[in-house]
């Protein structure tokens, strides 16, 4: 399977926070799965830090790119379809990263590991 974590879902699998499902966790740590963390997440977690939202993240904040290379995690770019996608929404839900992970799930035909229950009307497959 291909999995591409939503952006708190990585937060909370680095930090083995409860809040992530026990069918998430158990997807993210089979080996058989692939999982991709989006370009978008870096970006997300790299403003909500820099504007106060995200103290806990310093670190990784600062060293993304090592941390997920270290969880052994595929980085996925934000191609100019993923953004036209993106851009294309004609969905009432604004936040930018969460258009993004929509459209890169949609275009790279991943599950999209989240909680977001609201994601289940966007034509991708979660995994919560």
């Amino acid at each position: 399977m291909r999995l591409l974590l939503d952006t708190h879902t990585l937060i909370w699998w680095l930090a083995g926070d409860d809040h992530l499902s026990v069918r998430a966790r158990e997807a993210i740590a089979d080996t058989t799965n692939t999982v991709a963390i989006s370009a978008a997440s870096a970006m997300e977690i790299a403003t909500k830090h820099r504007i106060g939202k995200l103290d806990g993240a310093a670190v990784l904040a600062r060293d993304f790119e090592s941390i997920i290379a270290a969880q052994g995690f595929d980085e996925l770019a934000i191609s100019i379809t993923h953004a036209r996608l993106a851009g294309q929404m004609n969905i009432a839900h604004k936040d930018p990263f969460d258009r993004l992970l929509i459209a890169q799930a949609q275009a790279e035909d991943m599950v999209l590991i989240s909680y977001e229950a609201l994601f289940d009307g966007f034509a991708v497959q979660r995994l919560w």
